[in-house]
């Protein structure tokens, strides 16, 4: 998107985008997560939950340690977060994007590869509605990381392979996970749950307070609803 938007992002769009990727990823958590990891444990009975929750929590705590550890700065801020370090605020912006990428890759990773080996209850179909989902909801986020890089003096080129480099570590991510299907098949419903947590972790602790900081906040809440109705019509039409 950098090499078409001449302009600097309005706040408000701003807001609406990230309103957006926030209400795709938490309909992703929902209906995508943490609804297949509760119907792969029937066998618990009443107990069905328990990889759920137990899931959740454990990627919540994970996003929040390499939260505390990694060097990286936030949109809008120029103060640091994690461990001190010396490096650009380009560089930790990017960091910052990486991050909170790596919970969209696992998932995705995940659900494809609880739909390959067949007898997870998880559909091809409802996979590719994820990654959909997912796909979707970067092209925002792709936009809100590269267009400020451009306009503090960088060029398109440079703020696009910026971009580019903090979301790779999606389909790394995704590619790793279904290579290893058959190891992580007893532990899957916790895997499902995991992404959850740390997806909502993200949503929670930078996107949506983000769409709603200052003026205009109910632009960030029209773009949660947008963005939660579509991956929502995606995953009932795919899944």
């Amino acid at each position: 998107m950098v090499f078409f938007m001449k302009k600097k992002l309005s706040p408000s769009f701003e807001k609406l985008l990230l309103g957006f990727a926030s209400g795709v990823m938490i309909a992703a958590s929902v209906w995508s997560l943490l609804i297949p990891s509760m119907n792969m444990s029937e066998d618990m009975g009443k107990l069905q939950w328990l990889p759920a929750v137990v899931g959740f929590v454990l990627g919540m705590a994970f996003l929040l340690i390499l939260d505390s550890v990694i060097p990286h700065l936030h949109l809008d801020s120029d103060k640091p977060e994690g461990r001190k370090s010396f490096l650009s605020k380009s560089a930790m912006l990017v960091l910052a994007v990486t991050l909170h990428n790596l919970p969209e890759g696992m998932a995705v990773g995940v659900t494809f590869a609880g739909a390959s080996i067949g007898n997870s209850g998880m559909t091809a179909a409802g996979a590719a509605a994820l990654a959909i989902g997912i796909a979707i909801q970067n092209f925002p986020e792709g936009a809100i990381i590269s267009m400020p890089l451009k306009e503090s003096g960088a060029g398109k080129g440079k703020a696009f392979l910026y971009g580019m480099a903090s979301g790779i570590v999606e389909p790394i991510g995704a590619i790793i996970t279904i290579l290893l299907a058959e190891l992580v098949v007893p532990v899957l419903p916790y895997l499902l749950s995991f992404a959850a947590g740390a997806m909502i972790y993200v949503v929670v602790e930078e996107l949506i307070p983000e769409s709603q900081a200052g003026k205009h906040s109910n632009i960030g809440t029209v773009g949660v609803a947008i963005g939660f109705s579509l991956m929502m019509v995606l995953d009932v039409m795919l899944g």
